[in-house]
């Protein structure tokens, strides 16, 4: 039986426990440590509160989750089901207000099994992603026209990420303020440069972006190739572009998490030189 835990709300205080149990598997905490680095533990600095699960043999924790627009649950190894059952205690208190439960599988799929009866059902739930790294040069030629998108260039990027926002997550990023705050969050990596894209006569070929940044490692996400263009191994080149420009300029190690039914897209990223490392698991609403 699993000893009763809790959950608490983190501050400043917790900062340096919060770096040593992130820093346990950067490439599965990446987002969070991205957080963190940037904006401590502090719910104001963050925009969202950071609970926390104390170690079982005192000093330190066993498990945080950032409890904002996504709930993202991490867990040392074996801590999962002990600390789901304390977050779960506390969102269910809170209520939902996150889009997606994300993270890894371990900690993500007893989470969301507390929570179901109570938040459910939700629109897809994808138990099993392959989280994949690389932390050496891409093993195929880099597309050399895969560049950092220009702010002039965006309203030619944007109705490309449209397309991949709604193919990858089922409904358009349009639905709920008329696409506002997605165009937002693109510009905002289109300034920082972690919006790379190729383009042709006036369109997007291929475009990712680099969505969360930690110190040790990067994570990959919205990886798309216009519909007319698939099948050419242009998702290859692309992404070995973009891995060969975030190792460059802003991490070490290149990660990134696929749904397991899209086999196209994991054979691409086998031969650009991914590897699995871990398990991601996504509860999408």
């Amino acid at each position: 039986m699993l000893r009763t835990r809790t959950a608490r709300v983190l501050d400043e205080a917790d900062e340096p426990a919060v770096h040593r149990l992130l820093a346990s598997d950067p490439v599965a905490a990446c987002v969070l440590a991205g957080r963190v680095e940037s904006s401590g533990t502090a719910p104001v600095a963050l925009g969202a509160s950071l609970w926390g699960v104390d170690a079982a043999a005192g000093g330190g924790l066993d498990a945080v989750c950032l409890a904002g627009a996504n709930l993202i649950p991490f867990a040392v190894p074996g801590a999962g089901r002990a600390a789901a059952l304390a977050f779960a205690e506390r969102a269910r208190r809170a209520g939902r207000r996150c889009s997606t439960i994300v993270g890894p599988s371990a900690s993500v799929e007893p989470l969301w099994e507390r929570l179901a009866p109570y938040w459910g059902p939700a629109r897809d739930h994808r138990p099993n992603q392959p989280l994949m790294a690389i932390d050496g040069p891409p093993a195929v030629a880099p597309e050399p026209l895969v560049r950092p998108v220009r702010p002039a260039e965006l309203d030619i990027l944007f109705p490309a990420a449209i397309a991949m926002f709604t193919e990858e997550v089922g409904v358009s990023p349009l639905r709920a303020d008329g696409g506002a705050g997605y165009r937002a969050r693109v510009a905002e990596m289109v300034r920082a440069g972690h919006s790379l894209a190729w383009f042709e006569d006036g369109a997007v070929v291929f475009k990712a972006e680099i969505g969360a940044v930690s110190r040790a490692v990067c994570q990959v996400q919205g990886v798309w190739v216009a519909p007319q263009h698939r099948g050419r191994g242009i998702g290859a080149a692309g992404t070995a572009a973009v891995v060969e420009y975030a190792r460059a300029a802003i991490a070490p190690v290149v990660s990134l998490y696929v749904n397991d039914f899209n086999a196209p897209a994991r054979a691409a990223y086998r031969r650009v030189g991914f590897r699995e490392v871990g398990r991601f698991a996504s509860v999408l609403f």
